[in-house]
């Protein structure tokens, strides 16, 4: 009797998921470049394939992915350029069976919704522990602040009934690459996460929030019997 495979850790399948993506990228192509942990897997694959020869471009999502993509030889589009993005490869923090996710755990939640906003296609790619039944805890949902008045914009996000603490760094607030706040909401079980960005997205101060809904073309994620891969409907 054979023995069972050993488990893949959580990096391992991020790993896997990543590469999958790969298959899905072709020459010429302008690329939306996520943020972390499992996007710095897809990049580093992505480099590889730059040096056998595939062409694309890139439209990082933050400065982390900005520098990690030049180091690897992918060239970058500017701010000010218009972008028509092909195919856009991000991570997640959450993804439910309806492909809603919750992204923004590194900060990173404006720009990677804008980027993901301009793709014809955008791919998530996860691990395993990532698919929930539902959005909301144990993972908070980001929601991004103005610091001007970001005492006032709290008090209304717990108005809503929820505990939405500052995240902080280094024993001072988190700050995004564009010199944001980010409020944290501890939210058991989002029921409608549609109503609820609404809500969030109407409070004077609120920037943007971390749910990411009906903009998920295909989820790859990484698994012990491979990549399975879940498209919308």
């Amino acid at each position: 009797m054979p023995f069972p495979s050993t488990p893949l850790t959580p990096d391992q399948q991020k790993i896997q998921a990543a590469r999958k993506a790969l298959e899905f990228i072709q020459d010429g192509q302008i690329l939306g470049l996520g943020t972390g942990s499992t996007v710095h897997h897809f990049l580093t694959a992505l480099g590889q394939r730059l040096q056998e020869g595939l062409r694309v471009r890139g439209v990082p999502t933050s400065q982390t992915t900005a520098v990690h993509a030049r180091q690897l030889g992918i060239p970058l589009l500017s701010n000010e350029e218009p972008w028509d993005i092909d195919v856009a490869v991000d991570g997640a923090d959450q993804v439910d069976p309806h492909l809603n996710l919750i992204k923004g755990g590194g900060g990173a939640l404006l720009r990677e919704k804008i980027v993901a906003k301009a793709a014809q296609k955008f791919i998530v790619i996860v691990d395993q522990a990532k698919q929930v039944p539902h959005l909301g805890l144990p993972f908070p949902l980001p929601v991004e602040i103005l610091p001007f008045g970001w005492r006032t914009t709290q008090r209304h996000l717990e108005n809503l009934g929820w505990p939405s603490p500052l995240r902080h760094k280094a024993g001072q607030p988190f700050l995004t690459d564009n010199g944001n706040y980010v409020a944290d909401l501890h939210i058991p079980e989002i029921t409608d996460p549609s109503a609820l960005e609404s809500s969030l997205t109407q409070i004077p101060g609120v920037v943007e929030c971390g749910l990411f809904l009906m903009m998920t073309s295909l989820v790859i994620t990484g698994t012990n019997d491979g990549p399975v891969l879940t498209r919308a409907s």
